[in-house]
């Protein structure tokens, strides 16, 4: 009898726990068809406040495509155009070169601070390479965190092309980064806009060149690098979002609050935010920037305040409980290399802050630590290495290499660090 009776209790114990295994397990993948538009459950509430002329805030949150002067200006002034009595206000948060690792991490300061009522989120073609685990967590982190500030705003993804990404749309299929973004949508109730149907719909007919100088008459040419569309292209993507937004019109209010009840993975980036970092955590000659510095008043209003230094031996300390750990930063001609230093092991090759593209200066992450244990805290130095790095990556780029490398622009050991960006929390 007690045998019994131990049988049946571990046969219910294991009908429970079934879906929690289930549950925990990273989320198949699979390729999806391509829609032009999925509906789902809409943008009711902004376009409930927009029908009654309330005060609107519309944030573009993605990389290159987005910041340029194309689609995004011109669906805000569709927006404007079309709803007259309502103030709306635009919020630029796409950086060029950036996925959607970084955007989760700079989403509060650079988009949620503003209180926004439509979100559009665009990493489809830099997030091209990336394994869909690696881009449930930071996608999964964006939408959480934005429905944790207010479940009443509503976000739409949307998905641009290049040519180097193209392969499964030109069959109907969307590709491996439009296919994860969807999963996750699908599982939330996000609205989604395929910018690739109407583009090669119109490449299909023989009406639209993807790629080239020139066009022959009556034919677009949709970019000179198939990645960034031109005018025309962008005009395409401009339609795309009308149409869509013309059918989604009568889609009703909703709060998405129960939604954070449920998670579509485990390990997703909420927690992801970027910290401040302090005088008491460097060593060495440092350096904070003014605002009349050239480099502060370029990157501060995303970097925040910059710490500068080019002396070898200076170093960044600092202690979190947490799983991962990078820098918010800058590249530059004359950035130097850095030794990392994780619980005591020290990286066999420094890191360097300079490459192939750094005829400029431009926003860049410095990986420090990954997949560390949550629950543990963790003691990260970052130190200035004597050497400066490598510069010849660059070199292709130069008119006259071996004259311009020798020239004072392209020496230095120099970092430009501006915060901290931690899965986890900074320990004081």
């Amino acid at each position: 009898m007690m045998n019994r009776i131990f049988y049946n209790f571990c046969i219910l114990v294991l009908f429970i726990s079934v879906p929690f295994l289930c549950f925990a397990e990273i989320p198949e993948f699979r390729y999806v068809p391509m829609e032009p538009l999925q509906i789902r459950e809409g943008v009711g509430n902004v376009l409930g406040k927009l029908n009654k002329g309330e005060n609107v805030t519309i944030a573009y949150l993605g990389g290159s495509i987005t910041a340029a002067n194309g689609w995004r200006p011109k669906t805000t002034e569709w927006f404007k155009k079309n709803f007259p009595n309502t103030p709306i206000k635009e919020i630029h948060a796409a950086i060029g070169g950036t996925g959607s690792n970084l955007g989760v991490f700079r989403l509060a300061h650079d988009v949620l601070q503003y209180h926004p009522d439509l979100l559009f989120v665009e990493f489809a073609v830099n997030d091209g390479g990336v394994l869909p685990e690696h881009i449930w967590r930071s996608m999964e982190g964006i939408v959480r965190q934005t429905w944790k500030a207010n479940p009443e705003t509503d976000i739409v993804f949307v998905y641009t092309i290049s040519e180097a990404l193209v392969k499964e749309p030109r069959e109907g299929i969307c590709n491996r980064s439009m296919s994860s973004m969807e999963l996750l949508a699908d599982f939330y109730g996000i609205p989604s806009i395929n910018f690739a149907v109407p583009v090669l719909a119109l490449e299909k007919s023989g009406k639209l060149l993807f790629k080239g100088e020139s066009a022959p008459e009556g034919v677009i040419l949709f970019s000179h690098d198939s990645v960034h569309p031109l005018d025309a292209g962008h005009q395409i993507y401009t339609q795309a979002v009308i149409e869509s937004f013309e059918k989604m019109k009568e889609t009703k209010p909703v709060s998405r609050q129960p939604k954070l009840d449920n998670t579509f993975i485990n390990d997703h980036w909420e927690n992801a935010q970027l910290v401040p970092i302090t005088e008491t955590m460097l060593q060495g000659e440092w350096k904070k920037f003014d605002n009349d510095n050239n480099l502060q008043k370029s990157f501060g209003h995303r970097l925040g305040t910059i710490w500068y230094s080019g002396k070898p031996g200076s170093k960044l300390t600092f202690k979190f409980k947490g799983s991962q750990a990078k820098i918010y930063d800058l590249l530059g001609p004359d950035g130097g290399q850095v030794i990392v230093t994780v619980d005591g092991k020290t990286k066999e090759k420094p890191i360097a802050r300079f490459d192939s593209y750094c005829t400029y200066y431009r926003l860049a992450t410095l990986d420090l630590a990954s997949n560390l244990d949550p629950n543990k805290i963790h003691t990260i130095t970052v130190e200035i290495h004597p050497e400066q790095p490598n510069r010849q990556p660059v070199a292709f780029r130069l008119k006259e290499p071996e004259k311009e490398l020798a020239e004072l622009k392209f020496q230095g050991t120099n970092v430009w660090f501006g915060k901290l960006m931690l899965i986890g929390d900074l320990i004081d």
